[in-house]
């Protein structure tokens, strides 16, 4: 078995989160750990310290992390924890919430190495809908 990228998706919304996890890990055909830090702890509407640094845990298989922010403060929330981490193998990128997670994802799926996989996200910015 070969080990992937693994993927964190920092929301503001378990909602939001998880319905963009439902999308990828479909897409990703299950070779690909995805986590969601999304809310606060009981479960409302922010962002998580704790929450993101448990899931940078959770998906850490030695190949590197993404990390992928909605807005604001989940970037200020995700560089904090990384601050602290002090991982070079631990990314936190700049692209669209769902068409970078869609992108890291399936990039992640077929082996790729971390900067690959942050490349294809950062990508998603050029991704037209029509």
């Amino acid at each position: 078995m070969r080990t992937s990228v693994g993927i964190v998706l920092v929301s503001h919304s378990p909602l939001l989160g998880a319905g963009a996890r439902e999308l990828v890990e479909q897409l990703g055909g299950g070779a690909v750990a995805v986590a969601v830090a999304a809310g606060t702890e009981d479960g409302g509407i922010g962002t998580s310290y704790e929450l993101i640094a448990e899931s940078v845990r959770q998906v850490d298989g030695g190949a590197g992390v993404v990390l992928l922010p909605d807005l604001g403060s989940s970037v200020l929330t995700a560089r904090a924890v990384l601050d602290d981490l002090e991982r070079a193998e631990v990314v936190l990128v700049d692209a669209p919430f769902v068409e970078g997670a869609v992108a890291a994802v399936v990039t992640a799926s077929t082996g790729a190495a971390l900067a690959e996989v942050v490349r294809s996200a950062q990508e998603a910015w050029q991704a037209r809908k029509f």
